[in-house]
């Protein structure tokens, strides 16, 4: 296979374009979100529950290094009959309906704005403007797995799977110019589109349940359940016994001899 020659032109009319092109929408983009940006409001009950699930699946997982005495003072707080917690609080199910809640709707509304409508509109711009470009080559081989992914617009079979097109160039700098908005616009920046999927995904594994009556009893059946096994029975026999030195003869000669 013949080994292409990159004109130099194509360095300074397509790959530096759309670096700079996608740094400056990630920059738009990041002032942009805090403009558009709402404080959420938390609810100290919500709050209150999400910790009190923590709790008591950390002393599911972690009761077994507690004595069997404080474990089931802290089992008794959650699951007593009469005084538990999980007994004790009752909670409604919140109705949460997108369609219904207009400050839901907003803040979608705002997540599209900002993170996937430019995203479409730039990349259908540069696909249609540098439709057909080869603008580099990956310092290793690849496999050609590859070739959808790095050579988006350019279908040529006989061309080798390094090389990257101008549509795959433009996505390829929407992920490594993370980098550069962290060292200039801090850490905290929302000028990365992947840190909003990020964030959805974290903030679903962290927020409560949307119903924290069924939450409660489910967490309530699994701590009845629990049995308490401690594992640091005898850890005092077991330390001294694993630290001990078996004696050897130790000679010592006079310094002055």
């Amino acid at each position: 296979m013949a080994e292409l020659l990159l004109d130099s032109d194509i360095r300074l009319w397509v790959v530096l374009p759309i670096v700079i092109i996608t740094f400056l929408i990630g920059i738009v983009r990041h002032h942009a979100t805090i403009l558009f940006s709402s404080s959420k409001k938390v609810e100290l009950q919500q709050v209150t529950d999400s910790q009190a699930m923590i709790r008591a699946r950390l002393l599911r997982e972690n009761g077994k290094y507690l004595p069997k005495e404080a474990f089931l003072m802290r089992k008794n707080f959650f699951n007593n009959e009469e005084t538990g917690f999980f007994k004790t609080q009752k909670r409604a199910a919140p109705v949460q309906n997108p369609m219904t809640d207009p400050s839901m709707m907003t803040d979608m509304l705002k997540g599209n704005l900002t993170n996937v409508l430019p995203m479409i509109v730039i990349g259908g711009w540069i696909n249609w403007t540098f439709s057909g470009f080869v603008t580099t080559k990956v310092p290793f081989p690849l496999t050609l797995r590859f070739k959808p992914m790095l050579q988006r617009g350019v279908e040529l079979q006989s061309l080798d799977a390094s090389w990257v097109s101008s549509a795959s160039w433009y996505f390829l700098n929407i992920f490594g110019l993370r980098s550069m908005y962290t060292l200039i616009l801090g850490q905290d920046n929302q000028a990365d589109q992947t840190k909003g999927m990020q964030e959805q995904m974290t903030g679903a594994a962290m927020a409560m349940p949307p119903d924290p009556k069924a939450a409660f009893k489910a967490e309530w059946e699994a701590l009845e359940i629990t049995d308490h096994q401690w594992v640091l029975k005898n850890v005092e026999e077991q330390l001294i016994a694993s630290s001990q030195i078996n004696p050897e003869p130790v000679f010592t000669k006079n310094k002055f001899e």
